[in-house]
């Protein structure tokens, strides 16, 4: 627990809970990709999930602890940065530094922010209504039907598109402060996992805005 409660003992467990993190993204993404292979496709995906039931919990349970966790590591490494410099630069150079690392306080939260409008327009059902209560011929969730109703409308897809973008810049820089945090990197790797966090990273941000922007533009219908 003094390990954990540490600075080393922090970044490790974000980099831990920032790896289960992206693992169910890009699970994720795979089952939301099968939107390109009709509604038969993700409406049976769908309904799979929903007939698991106490597993789906344990999983969503799983995921609320990771993201908690994940929160309150960057919150408190936060603050302990501030503290240890009371009195900031007065003036910063960015030598090295992209813009995703400098960002990463305000995209977490707009990412954070994003994550709740989500869960309330496609699992609870109370972000766009008028979308939502579709079943198809076999009386299941018409998720294929919804999604194209919501992405047909210009500010959805936006959003959509703009959140996931800010998502993939979070998790390119994330992914390697996570190899650093756990031992990964040194000088003969580090142009390598550099390149697989921003592959890994905007590849997420491509195949999630590639939906509703396929949408939007007539591609699915």
């Amino acid at each position: 627990m003094n390990y954990f409660s540490s600075s080393t003992g922090k970044k490790f467990l974000m980099a831990v809970s920032g790896l289960v993190l992206v693992a169910f993204i890009i699970g994720h993404l795979l089952g939301n990709l099968q939107i390109f292979l009709g509604p038969e496709a993700i409406n049976r995906y769908s309904a799979f999930l929903h007939s698991i039931g106490e597993i789906l919990w344990i999983v969503r349970i799983v995921l609320l602890a990771m993201v908690t966790i994940h929160i309150w590591t960057a919150v408190s490494l936060t603050l302990e940065n501030r503290a240890a410099r009371p009195i900031g630069y007065a003036q910063k150079e960015y030598v090295k530094a992209s813009y995703a690392s400098r960002t990463m306080h305000l995209s977490g939260i707009l990412v954070l922010v994003y994550l709740v409008y989500h869960l309330l327009h496609f699992t609870f059902l109370r972000a766009h209504p008028q979308y939502s209560h579709f079943t198809d011929a076999l009386g299941r969730r018409d998720v294929y039907r919804m999604m194209v109703m919501s992405f047909q409308q210009p500010g959805i897809a936006l959003v959509y598109i703009a959140a996931n973008l800010l998502l993939g810049m979070h998790m390119s820089h994330g992914l390697y402060s996570m190899f650093q945090s756990l031992g990964f990197v040194n000088l003969s790797v580090r142009p390598k996992l550099q390149i697989l966090a921003n592959v890994v990273g905007y590849g997420i941000f491509i195949g999630f805005a590639l939906i509703p922007l396929s949408v939007w533009l007539g591609w699915v219908k």
